[in-house]
């Protein structure tokens, strides 16, 4: 079954320029993406909540949303 998403021009140029080859369909290239994110480790599969919290940390350390180390043991009293 194929469906239809929404996205602004400018997330789709985004993607546009994250194909391989311009053959590549986009969701060729949106399941590339999913797998970036990962669905477990040694100690067994992450639920999808964590794998959201996972992938929502990434992009606020990409986004520079951050707090130094120092600054939270000081905030924490350490």
């Amino acid at each position: 079954m194929i469906t239809t998403i929404q996205l602004s021009s400018s997330t789709r140029q985004k993607l546009a320029a994250l194909k391989t080859s311009p053959r590549e369909t986009y969701d060729e290239l949106l399941n590339k993406l999913i797998t970036l994110v990962p669905e477990g480790d040694d100690e067994g599969l992450y639920t999808d909540s964590f794998r959201i919290g996972l992938l929502s940390a990434r992009l606020d350390i990409r986004a520079g949303r951050t707090t130094p180390h120092d600054l939270v043991r000081k905030r924490l009293g350490l």
